[in-house]
């Protein structure tokens, strides 16, 4: 069973996938941000995706999770698992927004958030013994603290906009 700490950990890592791309963005600003869509637009004319989904932040959040979670005690796969299935949740989530009209880097609670912990969680829960009670619980936490805490990140300058 999962105890708090162990929940705690795997908030943590989420939020590492999450603002790992922004951090490179800050440092790099616009050095090696590859769109992953390749500036693909459907049918509809909008954007497969939209530029904010690099190459960049998909490597950097499988990377930063992977090493959080070595310094966490975890097996470092675990953490690149992580960040590479929170950021095709990511990339899930953008796709719908588009489809939806919503504009790249625009807001949509529970569409930007829940892909983004759920889908992470799913991928590790059989090696992590995590059940789906478990999982909901840290998807919630995850939710719920997302937005507090993204527009703490705008209001100290991490974050452009407080979403």
């Amino acid at each position: 069973m999962i105890d708090l700490w162990h929940g705690l950990e795997l908030l943590l890592l989420l939020a590492v996938a999450n603002n790992a791309p922004i951090a490179a963005k800050r440092l790099l600003g616009t050095r090696w941000a590859f769109p992953l869509d390749g500036g693909v637009r459907l049918r509809d004319g909008r954007p497969l995706l939209g530029p904010s989904k690099t190459l960049r932040g998909v490597v950097t959040a499988v990377a930063a999770c992977a090493l959080s979670a070595w310094c966490l005690g975890l097996s470092p796969g675990i953490g690149a698992t992580i960040g590479a299935v929170a950021m095709a949740g990511d990339a899930l989530s953008s796709f719908i927004k588009r489809r939806l009209a919503i504009a790249p880097s625009g807001r949509a609670f529970g569409i930007d958030q829940i892909p983004e912990a759920l889908l992470p969680l799913l991928a590790v829960q059989w090696e992590l013994g995590l059940s789906m009670l478990q999982v909901a619980a840290v998807t919630a936490a995850f939710v719920l603290l997302e937005v507090p805490l993204a527009r703490l990140a705008h209001r100290i300058g991490f974050r452009d906009q407080p979403y």
